[in-house]
């Protein structure tokens, strides 16, 4: 006989880990790779299947998993069970951009040339009129 679990599925992990998977631009296969090189047990593909079509629901230690391949930093939020904030997700990809960004100043002019980006929005404090560099001498 087949107990029922009286556990509530969350709808919304099996969409959202299809979307983290497609995001970092991962095969089925990839995945249960990488999660068996972190997990004691093996995981099929045909479980990632299951887990992404909402038949079954990853375990809690298997989703912490899945959410460092698919370098999601707020879990709560990603699979709804608090509400994001207002700030949007970024992919592995765009966060590397950003981080490379970061880390060549020389190449930032050029790239928002590129990019037709302004620096009109940066959040810089207002100078002060009596702060400029003629009255310090």
């Amino acid at each position: 006989m087949k107990v029922k679990s009286n556990v509530m599925k969350n709808p919304n992990i099996a969409k959202m880990l299809k979307y983290y998977r497609k995001c970092n631009r991962l095969s089925v296969a990839e995945v249960s790779e990488r999660l068996d090189a972190m997990s004691p047990v093996p995981v099929a593909r045909k479980t990632i299947y299951g887990w992404e079509s909402g038949q079954t629901q990853p375990d809690a230690d298997m989703l912490l998993r899945l959410c460092m391949i698919y370098n999601i930093d707020d879990v709560l939020s990603a699979f709804g069970y608090i509400p994001p904030d207002k700030r949007f997700t970024l992919s592995t990809v765009e966060k590397n951009l950003i981080l490379n960004y970061r880390e060549r100043p020389e190449l930032q002019p050029a790239i928002n040339m590129l990019l037709n980006v302004r620096e009109v929005d940066l959040d810089l404090p207002e100078e002060d009129p009596e702060d400029g560099p003629e009255n310090h001498k």
